[in-house]
């Protein structure tokens, strides 16, 4: 494939608009982590807190996943994309006023956490849902691979610079930056266009919906498969790399290299997502799964050696095969999931790969304490790399292959 091919997504304005959307939410997206994960720091010692302020945004989103679904396939999905876009610049607005003025408390971020969590549980589905009805299928590849590619760009940059208002002006500036790109996509959303799409006159309801949706999951053996891997995954990563890990970092090689280690995973993403704009997969959770592996490189290190450059380097390798999973996991489902239905599979995707997340936010502070960070980091390594392995002994997911390219007609 040719590079100028890569970008044709882009030709069609709908996309683009969309493209454009997405690129300036994210640029306040890769900063709010880590902001909000110092912010609780600041306010409270414990990477306890930490993991209840992050749990406190899962647990709504996980809880709404299913009806944000229904919502994003019965409505208009940029219509729901514009109102959450609105919502989540009021939270996190909210959230960085509170910071700034040093008026936050854990409770007052919990709350207001779970209000963000609450409006993203009806972002999800609807972007998901909204990229076959703006790229061809014949390019969903490279239209999932632009949007990788924005936000693997500006993730390079997003953690390192949350990192320096941090250590200079604090969180807080951050977080506004990312409520204030909130606002801005709304009003980009505002000139997508879609026709409407065509649905039953009479609409069966939410839960015949819903069980409809959950039909065709459960029946799809390489999707509930991937998807109770992640239910593991997520609570590794979530405990481990985003609870532990920021507390393991602070006290030994500072917040600074935290940043860098975060910005190598993101350059790690983009190299690969520009690999992906030319390559096609052929064979894509087998590849994405292997892929998911090299993430047990960088938790090994953090465990044995915390020190910046093997972190930095093993968290690019890990960016690297992750965005691997990303694509194709997209290409998956956007291939082999009708449209009308595709929001409502990928909220039980979501629900499934998310449900332990709280779990592991909760769980391993407290296993930190109990038995040392770095051992913890140690097992979670090892027990990610067995999950992902036995994943991939399922036939379904290793053979599952891309859709044919439609033939061009004269």
């Amino acid at each position: 494939m040719r590079f100028p091919e890569a970008l044709v997504p882009l030709r069609e304005p709908r996309f683009a608009w969309y493209f454009a959307a997405r690129l300036v939410s994210t640029a306040g997206s890769t900063m709010a982590p880590i902001a909000l994960a110092f912010a609780v720091l600041h306010i409270s010692d414990s990477a306890s807190a930490l993991g209840l302020v992050l749990a406190a945004r899962t647990v709504p989103m996980v809880v709404f996943l299913l009806v944000g679904g229904v919502v994003a396939d019965r409505f208009p999905r940029a219509a729901v994309m514009r109102t959450t876009s609105l919502l989540s610049a009021l939270t996190q607005g909210a959230v960085a006023y509170l910071v700034i003025s040093e008026r936050a408390d854990i409770w007052m971020l919990v709350v207001l956490s779970a209000a963000n969590g609450t409006v993203s549980a009806f972002t999800m589905p609807a972007m998901e849902g909204l990229i076959p009805q703006l790229a061809p299928r014949s390019h969903l590849q490279q239209a999932n691979a632009l949007l990788s590619f924005s936000r693997a760009a500006l993730t390079v940059l997003g953690p390192t610079v949350a990192a320096l208002l941090v250590a200079s002006v604090g969180s807080g500036w951050a977080l506004a930056f990312d409520a204030a790109t909130w606002l801005a996509s709304a009003l980009l959303l505002t000139r997508l266009r879609l026709p409407a799409r065509s649905r039953a006159v009479t609409s069966p309801g939410m839960l015949r919906e819903l069980r409809e949706g959950w039909g065709f999951f459960a029946t799809t053996r390489w999707l509930w498969v991937v998807v109770a891997g992640f239910a593991a995954l997520n609570m590794i990563h979530s405990g481990a790399w985003f609870t532990l890990a920021p507390a393991l970092a602070r006290d030994t090689f500072g917040v600074r290299g935290w940043g860098y280690v975060l910005s190598a995973e993101s350059v790690g993403l983009l190299v690969m997502t520009v690999i992906m704009m030319r390559v096609r997969l052929r064979r894509p959770l087998l590849a994405g799964m292997l892929g998911m592996a090299t993430f047990g490189i960088p938790l090994l290190v953090l465990g044995l050696d915390p020190e910046v450059v093997p972190l930095v380097l093993g968290a690019f390798v890990a960016g690297a095969g992750v965005e691997v999973f990303n694509i194709g996991w997209s290409v998956s489902l956007q291939e082999n999931v009708e449209e009308q239905m595709l929001s409502r599979v990928y909220s039980y995707d979501a629900l499934g790969s998310m449900v332990a997340v709280p779990v592991g936010q909760v769980l391993f502070g407290p296993l930190g304490e109990a038995f040392g960070y770095r051992d913890v980091l140690v097992a979670s390594a090892v027990v990610y790399v067995a999950v992902v392995l036995l994943v991939l002994s399922s036939r379904s997911v290793r053979n599952l292959r891309r859709a044919p390219v439609p033939a061009l007609t004269g």
